[in-house]
Order: structure tokens, then C-alpha cells, then sequence
């Protein structure tokens, strides 16, 4: 271990002092054991992926980057990472978590590779995670074009700022989703990933009181599904190249399976979150409120569908103003406490998430008998044609929604997406060297609307970490050790008990 450990480290400090300028080597090694099915939850969940459902894992990491802001004065730069894994339990003895390169061009950032994109809106450290483009599972190689960091509009004297994100992607986990299927249950292969968002600052980044809105939204699309139709794998080619792209970005289309039937849904798998978070920033103390509502379809990203058809041979006519209206109940409720001056207990997160109602029990398209529809049963982070939204079995959302690795059926689903639970973490630093987080989340799952549970069950996840980073001891400056301890009780997923154990190294080269 110490060998490897030694050669991978001298390995990426040449390859980083080539380059010019500013670049940060890691290293770190890591090691989990627990008791029970699996690893629990806060072992496992928001790591890039770079994580296990097993009982044990680990892995021995290094990698090297240089920031593209490392010159900010400059109105163009470039940068690059490579971040690699030596694993064992973790899918692939070798795993790519990152190797990307990017250029920066005033705000403008262009990223080819793949990278680990940090949260929006919430808390990276202490956020039970994002709905849509979450923390959880492994990098996607892309093609992505952003403005990272808020931009003034101009002539609006810093009142409103805009910043966002368009990818382009393909996802890795082919050979995966084939393995833990055994090709008997639906997956797809080659599926391409395409991600968007924007974000509206308004108010002073200076003044106390700001309010940011956002839009996220995903698509998966292209690429072959393979699909269980009364015992054969029945192949699918869905629409790729320009014309998936442009239904990708474009919410339109049709599925390839969809050519001849009379109902169409948009192709490819659509669904997204809209943001809000309102911040308080004093000297002493920050308070945000946010929400983050999830939609896999337009019932619950315009909360209403036309539902004024005739009947006869008007039935598939809209002949009258009529419309269903739905409710928004399915949302994630979030505060954040930052107390600036308190060492003990600096941040505070607290989360509720709903995620029951799906726009209802129901999906009923209109016939020429009954006119009404009624565009219920979203099924979140499930759908008809792709293997839903997961990479390498874990979803890429919040993982309080279960991801499909746990899963002992070998389908690539998730099995318990309506849900509410609490979600409760705190953070601090009491000395220089020493920092903490405590994790809590109770969650009452109620299984799918297509295969609910017989009766609801529960589970209680909880976190309690430390880190040692000593910087005044020179022999030991840029070291850090960390410590969790973590439990699930429950029968979502199981009664487990586990701890992991990081060392970790990072130094800064120049030219």
C-alpha cells in the first residue's frame, strides 16, 4: 500500500510541476468496514460516487489540478485535473473519478472531461443533497459550457446577477448496468446525458438581503434500451445525434417505441428542479431559506394539463377552455444558520422533504369514451425506456430517494421514490486544527405508486465525523485525518453500523 501510495504520489507531482503556473496535488487513502447488509447510509451517500453499498471498501486516491481561476487578473486561463483510484469493492480496480480540461474567458468556462461539479443553493457539506443535479454519484464526461460564478448584468449597478450551465455528456456505466441486471431486466447502454441550469441573483452580493432563483433541469437520451418483453430482451435504438440533442435541450419528440401509437411523451427521460433561497448575511450570522421542487413532467413544472377534449370524433380535439390543476406538495423545505463567530457550532442545516403526491395515484389518457385527462403517477427518477436517473447504480439526485444498487431484485429501479423524511446536520470548529459533522435523517418510505410497500417503512441514518488538520507543526502541514461513525435502523435499509477511516495530503506547487 505504502509503495503504490508512494509511486502514484511522485507520479502526479511530475506530471503537475510541467505546467505552468499554480497547481494542488491530493492524496488520500480511505477504508470502510461496517456490520449489517450494507454500509450505511452517510458512508456511502453524496461522494462523487467514489463509494460503496458493501460492507467494506476502500480506496487509495491521487490526483493533481490546476484552477482556472488560479490567474484571475488574466481575461483568459486554463485549467486541468486528474483525480485516480486505486479501489477495492468500488466497481473497478481502477477507477477515472476525474481527468478533464477547461478555458476560461472572462466569466465564460468551457469544460471537456469529467469533473465533480459542487451544489447549487445549498450546503455542500451539511444538505441531505440536490433533487435533480445532485453530489451522489459518479462524474459524467461532458461537454459543458458556464458562466460558474455570478455575473452583474451590466448597467444595473450589481442588483441582478445571472450565472449557469449547458452539457452535453455520455455516461460510463454500460458494462455495469449489464453485470448487475444479467440482462434480464430493462437497461440501456451508450445513454447520453444533457444538463442546464440558470440561476438569478437579485440584490447586492454587498447588501444583507439577496434572493436567488434557479432552474435545473437533466435529460437522458440516445443510446440503445433493452427491455423485457414477456422474456426477451427486446432492443430499442433511441434517437441520438442532433436530432436527441436538439429533444434533449428542447423538451420534444417522441420515444422510439412511441412511432405508431396515437399518445406521445417528449423524448428521451426529462425532469429537473425549480429553486428559490432567500439570504439574510450580517457580521455575526447568516440565516438562508430555500425550496427545491422536483418535476418529471409538466404536471408538476406548470402544475396544470388541458383537459378541455370532446368526444366521438372530436375526442381527440380541444374543444373547451378545461384544465386539471395540480398542487404543489412535493418540494424539499430548508434553513440554513451560519453563526460567524461561534466556533463550537458555526452551520445548521434542517431539511423536510415530501415526496408522495407525483401530481396523483392516476395516468389516464383521454379516449373517445372518456374524455378526461389526467397526467398523474410521475414515478420520479424511474421511466418506461432509459434505466432512470442513476450512474453506476447510484441515483444522481438525493440519495434519500433509494438508489437502485441496493436494490436485491437486480432491476434498475428505484424502489422507494414517494417518501417524506427530516434531515437534520450540523457543523463546527473548535480549535484550529479540529472540525466536525453530525448528520441525522428519519425518513417513512411508502414505496412506488406501481409497486407500493404493504406498509410503510422507516429508517433513521445518522453521521458523527472529525477531522484532524494540524497547519502550525510543519512535519505535518497539508496532512488531515478524518473519522466517521455512522448508523441506518430501519427497514429501508437495514440495520447497519460502520466506520471509515480517510488520511489525507494535499500540497500546492508553483512555477
Amino acid at each position: 500500500m505504502n509503495r503504490k501510495h508512494s509511486l502514484i504520489t511522485t507520479i502526479a507531482l511530475a506530471c503537475a510541476t510541467v505546467v505552468y503556473g499554480q497547481v494542488e496535488v491530493r492524496s488520500e487513502a480511505q477504508v470502510t468496514a461496517a456490520s449489517g447488509e450494507h454500509s450505511p447510509l452517510w458512508l456511502n451517500a453524496n461522494k462523487y460516487g467514489l463509494s460503496s453499498t458493501d460492507q467494506e471498501y476502500g480506496y487509495l486516491r491521487v490526483g493533481a489540478f490546476r484552477p482556472v481561476e488560479s490567474d484571475s487578473v488574466k481575461r483568459w486561463d486554463y485549467g486541468y485535473g486528474a483525480d485516480v483510484a486505486l479501489a477495492y469493492n468500488i466497481d473497478l480496480p481502477m477507477v477515472v473519478q476525474q481527468a478533464f480540461v477547461e478555458a476560461r474567458w472572462m466569466k465564460v468556462q468551457l469544460t471537456v472531461g469529467a469533473k465533480e461539479q459542487p451544489l447549487e443553493l445549498k450546503n455542500q457539506e451539511l444538505s441531505s443533497g440536490a433533487q435533480t443535479l445532485g453530489i451522489n454519484a459518479r462524474p459524467v464526461p461532458s461537454i459543458r459550457l458556464a458562466v460558474p460564478q455570478y455575473w452583474d448584468i451590466p448597467g444595473l449597478h450589481g442588483w441582478l446577477a445571472v450565472k449557469g450551465h449547458v452539457a452535453y455528456g455520455l455516461q460510463t456505466d454500460d458494462q455495469w448496468q449489464r453485470d448487475f441486471t444479467h440482462e434480464q431486466s430493462k437497461y440501456t447502454t451508450h445513454t447520453r446525458i444533457h444538463t442546464k441550469a440558470g440561476y438569478l441573483r437579485i440584490g447586492k452580493a454587498t447588501k444583507p438581503l439577496t434572493v436567488e432563483l434557479g432552474l435545473e433541469m437533466g435529460c437522458q437520451y440516445g443510446g440503445n434500451s433493452y427491455i423485457n418483453d414477456e422474456g426477451l430482451m427486446v432492443r430499442l435504438k433511441n434517437n441520438g445525434g442532433l436530432k436527441g440533442a436538439w429533444h434533449a435541450f428542447i423538451p420534444s419528440g417522441y420515444e422510439a417505441n412511441e412511432a405508431d401509437m396515437v399518445y406521445k411523451n417528449a423524448d428521451g427521460n426529462h425532469l429537473g428542479s425549480m429553486l428559490a433561497r432567500v439570504n439574510l448575511d450580517y457580521a455575526a450570522w447568516g440565516l438562508s431559506a430555500y425550496v427545491d421542487h422536483f418535476f418529471e413532467d409538466h404536471s408538476q413544472l406548470f402544475f396544470y394539463a388541458h383537459n378541455g377534449y370532446g368526444e366521438g370524433d372530436e375526442w381527440d380535439k380541444k374543444v373547451r377552455r378545461s384544465y386539471f390543476v395540480y398542487d404543489m406538495r412535493d418540494a424539499m423545505w430548508g434553513l440554513e444558520l451560519r453563526l460567524k463567530r461561534c466556533v463550537w457550532l458555526q452551520n445548521v442545516v434542517a431539511e423536510y422533504i415530501y415526496t408522495k403526491y407525483q401530481s396523483g395515484p392516476i395516468y389516464h389518457d383521454h379516449t373517445m369514451f372518456m374524455p378526461d385527462q389526467i397526467a398523474g403517477s410521475d414515478n420520479y427518477y424511474n421511466h418506461s425506456v432509459f434505466s432512470g436517473w442513476q450512474h453506476w447504480g447510484q441515483v444522481m439526485g438525493n440519495p434519500l430517494y433509494r438508489s437502485p444498487r441496493y436494490n436485491d431484485n437486480n432491476m434498475l429501479m428505484v424502489l422507494d421514490n414517494r417518501f417524506w423524511a427530516l434531515h437534520l446536520a450540523a457543523s463546527g470548529t473548535p480549535a484550529a486544527a479540529w472540525h466536525y459533522r453530525v448528520m441525522c435523517s428519519w425518513q417513512r418510505g411508502f414505496g412506488t405508486y406501481g409497486i407500493p410497500l404493504a406498509s410503510p417503512q422507516r429508517n433513521l441514518s445518522m453521521l458523527a465525523e472529525l477531522t484532524f488538520a494540524p497547519q502550525r507543526l510543519k512535519s505535518l502541514k497539508g496532512w488531515s485525518l478524518k473519522a466517521g461513525l455512522a448508523m441506518d435502523r430501519g427497514e429501508l435499509l437495514g440495520d447497519n453500523f460502520g466506520l471509515q477511516l480517510t488520511l489525507g495530503w494535499r500540497m500546492f506547487t508553483k512555477d
